[in-house]
């Protein structure tokens, strides 16, 4: 039988303390149902006596019913010198409801006579006193010993104390915690396996990644004997971060065989994390092993031949397990191979000698000396093959655009778009505001749009980048515009180049949603056929 790896999704509580995240109610229960669609099994939703957003939260998610995880409703242990009856934080986390309640308590002896300013002894009778009394109401505790590791190495007597103290009150996990992020993988495998020998309960792991190995830690302490690892779905957290799930959980599964989620979700891993990514309004970092748009993209003309022979010489997994896919990125230095790839998957039957392929190396060549760079705007590529071939067909016109600008006031719209698009024959007219004229261009281009192609609602950039090619020429300079776009589902990249700022704004954007407008059309054929 598979083991199982019991997976902890902190991204509500930990990844909520990260800077730049801020989860409304409704951002939260997203991330829940994102999460337990992927099938996590353990989802820490927040301290339902901290603030009032929480306490809103665990009363609305009551409603909701979860096919995969379980929540846990997260606190301290009881307050020093008070009963655990008496402590409303305690108190709070009861009448969240939840099945699971996840409790930490201090194991660095340190922190409870420098930090808390409690004694030793007291702070053993916190942890016994508050894990024994939520068990005594029926439910599973997880216990998180806080600082665990760089408290074993100050006083590893008093941290295995604090660990007894949670065992004898009953705790079902005794989860290891590298608060401060700083341990070694050699370290951390040492001190886990002396607590897999000592005790008879689960145990798990809890990494932050400010030394840049919190997977790493995470993946020793399982091969030490953990079956608990808590993290952030998308690695985002307090300070540098905590251990980032969407590369442990294949880590675990692809390469180690063990069980963290049903195996047919697997393939969800990469949708999960550009989903959550959304959800907290942030980029997804696409250097990120397994779920990155970069983890499975082949630039080098020697790499992406071999991958074209054999797929193993240069991918350590199929991207296709994770839901990834593989890029071979347009450059000087990627070869006719890469060319032929992409147009293949336009029209298979064109050979590498055809006219077609000269004609499109042609192309590239001519746009790139105009200024064009494809490496990052693979969607613009596909766009120009399919022109090549005749594959094409514009899904709008423009008929006119006019932009006004003024000078911008503070928490105003400096700028107004007027656009007027003609579609199958039907012309559209409208305006729109927005914090520059691109913006404002984006605005009134998508909704003029929106009324014949009302999927485009879900639309919107993500990153928009500016690059000055001639900078001699002063302020007649050529510049490269290299736009994101996403739907919330997936993400493309698109780049436009010219002399005016907003031209090359304009080509790029137009792009964008001509490549969505046919990437959803192709879908639908798909599904009709």
């Amino acid at each position: 039988m598979q083991q199982r790896i019991d997976i902890l999704d902190s991204t509500l509580r930990d990844g909520a303390q990260a800077e730049g995240i801020s989860f409304s109610v409704e951002d939260k229960l997203k991330i829940v149902k994102a999460l337990d669609e992927l099938g996590i099994p353990y989802i820490e939703a927040g301290n339902p006596g901290s603030n009032p957003k929480d306490i809103e939260f665990f009363e609305r998610i009551k409603t909701i019913p979860l096919r995969h995880a379980r929540l846990t409703a997260f606190g301290s242990t009881r307050r020093r010198d008070t009963r655990v009856e008496e402590d409303k934080n305690i108190q709070s986390l009861v009448s969240a409801g939840t099945t699971v309640v996840t409790i930490f308590g201090k194991a660095w002896d340190f922190h409870v006579t420098e930090i808390i300013k409690t004694t030793l002894e007291e702070n053993l009778k916190m942890v016994s006193e508050t894990v024994a009394y939520l068990k005594n109401l029926g439910r599973e505790v997880i216990f998180d010993a806080e600082h665990f590791f760089d408290g074993y190495k100050s006083n590893p007597g008093y941290a295995f104390k604090v660990l007894e103290a949670a065992a004898e009150g009953g705790a079902d996990c005794l989860v290891l915690c590298d608060t401060n992020g700083g341990c070694f993988p050699s370290e951390v495998y040492e001190i886990v396996k002396k607590v897999r020998e000592t005790f008879d309960i689960k145990i798990g792991i809890h990494t932050h990644n400010d030394g840049g190995m919190a997977v790493a830690n995470s993946i020793m302490a399982v091969e030490a004997g953990a079956e608990h690892v808590q993290g952030t779905y998308t690695g985002f957290g307090e300070r540098c971060g905590n251990a980032n799930l969407s590369t442990i959980i294949p880590n675990l599964q692809i390469k180690k065989g063990l069980y963290c989620i049903p195996g047919e979700n697997m393939k969800n891993l990469t949708f999960t994390a550009r989903k959550i990514s959304e959800i907290a309004n942030i980029s997804l970092n696409r250097r990120e092993p397994y779920v990155g748009s970069s983890a499975f993209a082949h630039k080098g003309g020697m790499h992406i031949d071999g991958v074209c022979k054999a797929t193993s010489s240069f991918e350590h997994i199929d991207p296709e397990l994770v839901g990834n896919k593989r890029r071979f990125l347009m450059s000087e230095v990627s070869g006719r191979n890469t060319i032929l790839e992409k147009i293949r998957e336009i029209n298979p039957s064109i050979g590498k000698d055809s006219e077609e392929t000269h004609a499109i190396i042609q192309k590239l060549k001519e746009l790139e000396h105009q200024g064009y760079q494809f490496e990052g705007a693979e969607s613009s590529f596909e766009l120009i093959i399919r022109k090549e071939l005749g594959k094409y067909k514009p899904f709008f016109e423009l008929e006119k655009f006019k932009l006004m600008t003024e000078k911008p006031d503070r928490g105003t719209n400096s700028a107004s778009a007027l656009i007027k698009v003609k579609v199958d024959g039907v012309s559209e007219i409208t305006a729109a505001e927005g914090n520059g004229p691109v913006n404002a261009l984006d605005r009134a281009l998508r909704k003029a749009l929106e009324v014949f192609y009302p999927e485009l609602s879900n639309v919107h950039l993500t990153d928009f980048k500016v690059r000055v090619i001639d900078s001699k020429s002063a302020t007649a300079a050529k510049v490269r515009v290299l736009i994101e776009s996403t739907d919330g589902e997936t993400s493309w990249s698109t780049v436009g180049v010219s002399t005016d700022i907003i031209e090359a704004s304009w080509i790029a954007l137009v792009d964008s949603i001509e490549f969505k407008l046919l990437k959803d059309l192709e879908k639908k054929i798909k599904a009709y056929l």
